[in-house]
């Protein structure tokens, strides 16, 4: 395990409205309000033919290869996510989503493309005094949280 400290730093509402895409609108907020590290939450609906990585087709493979979903029809959504500078010093949403419709739910990470339907309320929490970034580990490929 591996740790770092934060503070409480300010606290949006966002909305977000039909055909937003969830990770660019995200990142381009914080970007433009100089948000290093955050916390959020999420409700709302994601529109059919959002997409999100469920998971490695693979379990443990050397060139993990991402298994998508993409939807057939609109979901009802709730998801948590953080924000933390990349290597690049991008802000870089990591968020996952529980997406329901009727009996059947689907979970996964937003990176590929997950359209908003009608309406999607945020809250973000912004993190000060917080040295942890995402770096690139070489054996994944993913932008991993270094605290």
């Amino acid at each position: 395990m591996k740790y770092s400290e934060a503070k409480s730093g300010r606290i949006f509402i966002i909305r977000l409205e039909d055909g937003d895409i969830l990770h660019e609108c995200v990142e381009k907020f914080a970007a433009e309000e100089q948000i290093a590290s955050a916390s959020l939450i999420c409700l709302g609906g994601a529109d059919a033919e959002s997409t999100l990585i469920v998971g490695p087709k693979e379990g443990r493979a050397e060139n993990i290869e991402p298994n998508e979903i993409i939807f057939n029809h609109v979901r009802e959504v709730t998801g948590v996510g953080t924000i933390f500078l990349n290597q690049a010093g991008h802000p870089t949403l990591h968020m996952h989503l529980a997406c329901g419709r009727n009996d059947s739910t689907f979970t996964g990470c937003v990176r590929r493309g997950v359209k908003v339907w009608h309406v999607m309320e945020i809250v973000l929490y912004e993190l000060k005094e917080c040295s942890a970034i995402r770096k690139c580990d070489l054996q994944t490929g993913f932008e991993l949280l270094n605290p």
